[in-house]
């Protein structure tokens, strides 16, 4: 049987339509579902206040302190402590020139990480502010950050990862760059630690084959989305002025180890300029992520991310959005 010329249009129109149906209710079911904000959740503890819960302050609030360092912690009780020993060391050696939090947004851990860190806290640095939050279920990595983001009182934030693995000294390279990127913090701007030159190294030279297989997997794949700008956007070591928190974090939606590139996605549609800053990195045991399953996951969730954008389920809005309970998927 030959189609006529209309009946072949008519044949390649239904199957156009039948597969964006299809990749929508894809979409649909692979898309995360909101961040819900748990009332307990927007308390924490401290040595000054072990047992009572005191309440969270808020992104949309004015800062407090200079520099809110927000570190999420899912079963840390080894790596955590070392890790905090070095950022209050350097923190401390310029406590004369720059006030600053330190939030542990604890994961749902099973390991009793949020008392073991307030016992640490209230023995060892009481004079510290160290404020404890805990999450009542185990979102990621990314949902833990994106938490301590909305919750901190800094005029700038600073995300690191528990395990010590970036050089914490060199805070001060981002502290710089930011303030090249902008002579004021009421503009938005980030800088974020890069390993890219670290690719031909010994570093990176003695990771798993599997790993760096991954990690050039992934840097093919982030330039078709359009992050290619970024030589490492996976590395746990990412400053925030207070404006460019307002208006990225409320939007996120992706709460695992590929949230990242969904910041970076959000920072380049709202226009904040992003300094990518060269920095020290060693590899440390214990890492808790699953190559096979976390590149399954990437693809996956870098589809959903494009995906969302292009119909237009998951928006921005061009200024200080309210912050709610849940992140604006609409």
């Amino acid at each position: 049987m030959v189609l006529d010329q209309s009946s072949l249009v008519y044949l390649l129109v239904t199957s156009l339509v039948l597969g964006i149906s299809l990749f929508y209710a894809v979409l649909i079911l692979w898309s995360p579902p909101p961040i819900i904000t748990r009332e307990g959740e927007r308390k924490y503890r401290s040595a000054s206040s072990p047992s009572k819960y005191l309440p969270l302050a808020s992104i949309e609030d004015p800062a407090e302190v200079d520099l809110s360092v927000v570190i999420p912690a899912y079963n840390e009780t080894e790596r955590l402590p070392e890790m905090l020993a070095t950022t209050i060391k350097h923190l401390e050696s310029l406590k004369g020139s720059r006030s600053y939090e330190i939030l542990i947004v604890d994961d749902g851990s099973s390991d009793g990480t949020p008392d073991v860190m307030l016992k640490l806290a209230t023995s060892e640095y009481p004079g510290v502010d160290i404020r404890i939050v805990q999450l009542e279920k185990n979102l990621g990595k990314g949902g833990a950050v994106r938490h301590g983001m909305l919750h901190g009182r800094g005029r700038r934030l600073l995300m690191v990862d528990a395990d010590g693995a970036s050089r914490f000294e060199d805070l001060e390279l981002l502290w710089k760059s930011m303030e090249e990127l902008t002579p004021s913090d009421e503009d938005p701007a980030i800088a974020v630690g890069s390993r890219a030159h670290l690719v031909k190294t010994e570093a990176v030279v003695r990771r798993s084959v599997l790993r760096n297989i991954l990690m050039y997997g992934l840097h093919t794949v982030l330039r078709i989305v359009g992050v290619g700008h970024i030589r490492d956007t996976q590395c746990g070591f990412k400053l925030f002025n207070r404006e460019a928190a307002r208006l990225i974090f409320p939007y996120q939606h992706i709460t695992n180890w590929i949230f990242d590139v969904e910041l970076l996605l959000l920072a380049k549609r709202l226009h904040v300029p992003v300094a990518e800053v060269p920095i020290e990195w060693h590899e440390v045991p214990g890492s808790k992520l699953n190559v096979m399953t976390a590149s399954l996951q990437m693809l996956r969730d870098l589809l959903v991310m494009r995906g969302n954008q292009l119909f237009g389920r998951w928006k921005v809005a061009q200024g200080r959005p309210a912050t709610g309970k849940s992140s604006g998927t609409s």
